[in-house]
């Protein structure tokens, strides 16, 4: 196998690798040796210390130049950490639906198309309509019967 090829298969399995890995860096090094390994192919360089500034001076140019706008695909937006508002507060009065009956307390709900482990004090069966009145972390507490207390989402 020539080095222009180890180059090119080490660059595509470096951006591949960053689709489980999403630490937005193996991508540029990925980069770097697609196009150390295509100038070696090309002839454009051939020592080991050309191979390797250019390996070099790839990666660090698109790493510096590309990462800001390839860091949007691999990681999702989030909201402002300092915010005192929690997302989870508009949820509190929605409507959710049982996807599985309640054992001992403990149950499915779907609230906006998203299965939730859920809490209830109520007996509820498959397919019943609750409501939302509070939640801890990743876990919904729902009742029958939907909270006083909440404010419509018009109303907010």
């Amino acid at each position: 196998m020539s080095a222009a090829l180890v180059w090119i298969v080490a660059g595509i399995v470096l951006i591949v690798t960053e689709l489980i890995a999403t630490s937005i860096i193996a991508v540029f090094i990925g980069i770097g040796c697609i196009v150390t390994g295509v100038l070696l192919q090309m002839g454009v360089i051939s020592s080991v210390a050309m191979q390797l500034l250019t390996f070099s001076a790839a990666t660090v140019l698109s790493l510096v130049f590309a990462r800001r706008h390839l860091k949007q695909w691999f990681k999702g937006s989030t909201a402002d950490r300092g915010s005192s508002h929690n997302s989870f507060q508009d949820e509190l009065g929605g409507r959710v639906t049982v996807e599985h009956d309640f054992n001992q307390g403990g149950g499915r709900v779907i609230l906006n198309g998203v299965a939730w482990n859920a809490l209830s004090s109520d007996d509820l069966k498959a397919g019943e309509v609750a409501w939302v009145v509070s939640n801890e972390g990743i876990r919904l507490t729902v009742a029958r019967h939907k909270p006083a207390n909440t404010l419509e989402a018009n109303d907010g």
